[in-house]
């Protein structure tokens, strides 16, 4: 399938599942949620009995059989592993019945459905900094499960809509559970139409964050780190309107769908402080969840980078950095500031690139750059020695002729 296609359907999917995260009615005052007052109201096996909810559930597991089909989806087993590992120590007291999967989809999101499987999208696992952030995003998902929400809002929605018109979607999307396979993008397009019936009220995400900032303190995790989080939200998508001088238009995104976001981080703040337990010690698990991502971080970032948001890539590799410079960031950098190719952005590029081959950790991209940055000013011999590194990093390089002609 062509690569615009393919974005295009990933974003069908995602139109959904922002609008499923989240959704607050706007300039309402409200009261704080306290994370004392959430308790679960499902537990493990939990099954539905009355009839509108177990006929969402039966069209809600070929929804799933669809998903678990995706060629979109990230099949390491590393870290897929991890992540129900982790569902299961922050999930609550249904957490054993979870499910999650992980789409190769470069956005931060991730979507719980009302039957208790999850699924993450890569662009989150990027976008965190350690495991405290990662348990924290799936422990609110988590919690808009045990707090029955999606049962709640679907028939808000139901009261609210053409009850017709929700069937013949839910029939369309159980096409391939019934027999008839329309193909993973088709599916996942229609999942998206779907996903847009599940819209939470401002008090459900209140609710959701409590309960979350409660389930990953009773783990073990500083519960700050759902703030910071929001947080570092916040900035990308500021950087990302200051580059592009105005807001994205995402509604699949879950800050579009959040429309008070500083009013939200204090709330998870407030949250945080009174679920922290004085002089108990937390571990917010970064150099484990370094280890796990290790693999696919590159190409994490390479998908990032070539969404064509220079003001959020560049937001967002500062904002890694602060965890320490490595010779990826560096080179993804580079990356950002060749990809927009404005004035000056050539210099930055290649200041970049010799930035990054001064780390261990550098990809065979910085050097083949560097080389190449170092041939346009006439320092052959270095260029040489780089374009040489490239090629034993990278011998089968479909460019690897041109660079043995570049170098004589």
């Amino acid at each position: 399938m062509c690569a615009r296609c393919l974005e295009l359907n990933r974003r069908a999917l995602l139109l959904g599942g922002g609008v499923a995260a989240a959704s607050l009615t706007t300039g309402v005052a409200h009261a704080r949620v306290r994370p004392q007052d959430m308790v679960p109201l499902v537990g493990r096996g939990f099954q539905p009995t009355d009839k509108d909810e177990l006929g969402l559930w039966n069209e809600m597991r070929r929804v799933e059989e669809e998903i678990a089909g995706s060629n979109l989806l990230i099949q390491d087993p590393k870290i897929t592993g991890y992540l129900r590992d982790l569902i299961g120590k922050v999930g609550g007291p249904a957490a054993q019945d979870f499910r999650i999967y992980l789409a190769r989809i470069p956005e931060f999101n991730a979507i719980m459905f009302p039957t208790g499987f999850a699924v993450v999208f890569s662009g989150l696992l990027l976008r965190m900094r350690n495991e405290a952030q990662l348990a924290g995003v799936i422990a609110h998902e988590s919690g808009h499960f045990l707090r029955r929400h999606m049962i709640r809002s679907w028939r808000d929605q139901k009261r609210k809509s053409d009850i017709f018109a929700i069937g013949a979607m839910l029939a369309g999307v159980g096409g391939a559970g019934a027999g008839v396979y329309l193909g993973d993008y088709v599916q996942l397009a229609q999942l998206g139409t779907i996903l847009s019936l599940f819209s939470y009220s401002r008090e459900m995400e209140a609710e959701a964050d409590a309960l979350g900032a409660r389930l990953i303190a009773q783990s073990g995790y500083p519960p700050v780190e759902m703030a910071n989080i929001w947080q570092q939200l916040i900035g990308e998508e500021t950087a990302s309107a200051r580059y592009r001088r105005k807001h994205r238009d995402r509604g699949y995104s879950l800050f579009a769908t959040h429309p008070a976001p500083e009013s939200r981080m204090a709330d998870l703040r407030a949250d945080a402080a009174e679920v922290t337990v004085p002089g108990a010690a937390y571990d917010d698990g970064r150099a484990r969840y370094l280890a796990t991502i290790g693999p696919i971080r590159q190409m994490l970032l390479d998908d990032q980078v070539k969404l064509n948001d220079p003001g959020a890539s560049e937001y967002l590799i500062q904002t890694l950095a602060q965890d320490g410079w490595n010779g990826l960031l560096r080179f993804y950098e580079g990356e950002v500031w060749r990809l927009r190719n404005r004035r000056g952005d050539d210099a930055r590029a290649e200041q970049s690139y010799a930035a990054a081959v001064l780390y261990p950790d550098a990809p065979a991209g910085a050097w083949r750059w560097h080389g190449i940055s170092l041939m346009k000013v006439g320092r052959s011999a270095e260029a040489k020695a780089a374009f040489a590194r490239y090629l034993t990093m990278k011998p089968d390089a479909p460019d690897a002729a041109w660079v043995r002609q570049m170098m004589g």
